[in-house]
């Protein structure tokens, strides 16, 4: 009866060194799989599984404590965020007087009237005010005025104001007063 005790004794004993070897390693395996998602440097990776290695799970805990926060395809993917957004930034246009965003479809700045773009005398195509030529149609832009200076090279632009009421219209108001 002793024999089968200190058998199942030392079966015991050998199944337990194997769940701890067991665990050993996969701790081993799982910090360098980790480490080397975080970390590029063979250095770290090598310092970081050594630790494990020698101590086990004390030495797991100081690894988790002392892990870069962020994986390198996390660091990847914010870096493309950020980048994203600043291009994103980048590329709206805003007005060189105010600084406030203008459309790029826009011919003058709402806010301080600052001319963007002008239309091409020709097909209407919106043009930068230093160009001279329209690339669409090739029509020259320069137009002299009869009195021999250059028109359109304004920087600003005047609000329009509002149409006048055409005779028409007084007509028609005055039809609709006497139907009341």
């Amino acid at each position: 009866m002793l024999d089968i005790s200190e058998d199942l004794f030392l079966l015991l004993i050998v199944f337990l060194a194997l769940i701890t070897l067991a665990i050993w390693l996969a701790l081993a395996v799982w910090t360098s799989r980790d480490i080397r998602a975080r970390s590029r440097d063979r250095v770290v990776q090598g310092a970081a599984l050594l630790l494990v290695l020698l101590l086990n799970l004390p030495g797991l805990l100081i690894y988790l404590l002392l892990r870069p926060r962020e994986s390198l395809a996390q660091a990847y993917e914010r870096s493309l965020e950020e980048e994203a957004l600043l291009q994103d930034i980048e590329e709206r246009p805003s007005c060189p007087a105010c600084s406030e965003r203008v459309q790029p479809d826009w011919q003058a700045c709402p806010y301080c009237y600052h001319r963007l773009k002008k239309p091409c005398i020709h097909c209407e195509y919106l043009l930068e005010l230093s160009w001279n030529v329209c690339p669409k149609c090739t029509a020259t832009q320069v137009v002299a005025a009869s009195d021999g200076s250059i028109t359109g090279s304004s920087r600003h632009v005047q609000p329009s104001a509002p149409a006048p009421i055409d005779a028409p219209w007084i007509a028609a108001q005055a039809v609709v007063e006497q139907t009341r």
